[in-house]
This record gives structure tokens, sequence and C-alpha cells, in this order.
């Protein structure tokens, strides 16, 4: 398949792709990840092996638009997990509502 990562075109192919990262160890995810035979790779790292590039060269949408066409699993950043709330009790609330400091 015939793709454009950083303005240049590549070649790539699913097999070839598996070849180049054969050996590679992956390093940690931050954020989008590609999924490779049975390892998880940050999607710049799987850039920058199959062009040959900088990672600030191209950008990992690039990246992932390609590897997803070729068939691999492709993880978009990390899960949002939703921050807790603090329940007040109605003397806490009406306590904050006379403007006077909360207690816990």
């Amino acid at each position: 398949m015939r793709c454009v990562i950083a303005r240049f075109p590549f070649d790539l192919t699913k097999s070839g792709v598996l070849e180049s990262m054969k050996g590679i160890k992956p390093e940690q995810v931050i954020g989008e990840s590609v999924i490779i035979g049975r390892r998880t790779y940050p999607v710049k790292q799987v850039g920058q092996v199959i062009t040959r590039q900088d990672r600030r060269d191209f950008s990992a949408g690039e990246v992932l638009r390609a590897m997803t066409q070729l068939g691999f699993t492709c993880r978009v950043g990390l899960p949002r997990t939703a921050v807790p709330t603090r329940v007040l009790s109605p003397l806490q609330r009406a306590s904050a509502m006379l403007g006077t400091p909360v207690t816990a």
C-alpha cells in the first residue's frame, strides 16, 4: 500500500512492517499506540522504524492512518478517568454558601 508520511511516499505492506518491527523492544506507551504481533508500540516509535526518519518529521496521525489501513489495531490516547467529586454534607454546603471555610 502506498502512503505518505512526512511528505514522502512509502510502499508499506503488513508483512514488511512485521519484519521491520521484529526484534525491536517496545518503549513505554503514553499516548497513541499500535499493536504489532503481540506487542504494543508507541506510534512514533513505529513511524521512526518503518520510515527511518526523525520522530519530529511526522505526526502520530499519519502513522495511525497508515497502520489502520494495513489492518493493525491502533489505540488513540489513554482512557480518561473521571475525577471523583467530594460530596458535601448539608452543614458543609451551608457553610460554603455563607462564605466560611469548609472543614473536612
